[in-house]
């Protein structure tokens, strides 16, 4: 099976998540993400396919994940650089250890963490995420009773992987999460 369009992506997303939290956040991630990829001369389609897909077995398997969805999309036959991306973005969770290679990888794991810190803001300041304030979400990353069960130094290793400072990397998804309602 070929990488799937972005409408099937969402179609099988909707097979395998029914939270809508865990639905909203595939999307505010395939947005982060696939922002990224003008930036390192990525294929926004494959970026942003992997954002979509990323949690596809987490709640089902969250004990595993992202086993599960690693050996579907070896089956189906998707590309590495997806398939690299979503394990390293477990890095330290479930047994899973490896490192991002690619600058997908890399925005993944800077990415996934920090939606979550957008969305809770936005939880307690409903403004859409486009009109936030880098240095409002960046003072509640540096907060670790904010959203306390994120993980801050999976942001940070992405963070460093990716080349991007924390700072700049907040402002960038402040603008790539704009779209978004």
């Amino acid at each position: 099976m070929p990488l799937p369009t972005e409408t099937e992506a969402r179609t099988l997303l909707g097979q395998h998540v029914q939270d809508a939290y865990q639905l909203l956040h595939a999307e505010m991630v395939a947005a982060a993400v696939g922002g990224y990829a003008p930036r390192f001369d990525g294929d926004p389609h494959l970026w942003r396919v992997t954002g979509l897909l990323h949690d596809l077995d987490f709640e089902r398997f969250p004990e595993k994940h992202p086993a599960e969805s690693l050996r579907w999309f070896r089956e189906w036959d998707y590309p590495e650089e997806l398939i690299h991306a979503v394990e390293a973005h477990a890095h330290g969770y479930n047994g899973f250890t490896t490192l991002p290679r690619t600058p997908l990888a890399a925005a993944l794991l800077a990415c996934d963490e920090l939606c979550g810190i957008f969305y809770a803001y936005r939880r307690l300041n409903p403004v859409p995420y486009g009109q936030m304030k880098a240095a409002s979400i960046l003072r509640k990353v540096r907060e670790p009773a904010f959203a306390a069960k994120i993980d801050r130094a999976t942001i940070q290793l992405g963070c460093e992987h990716l080349g991007v400072p924390l700072e700049a990397h907040v402002a960038n998804l402040v603008g790539f999460l704009a779209a978004l309602p």
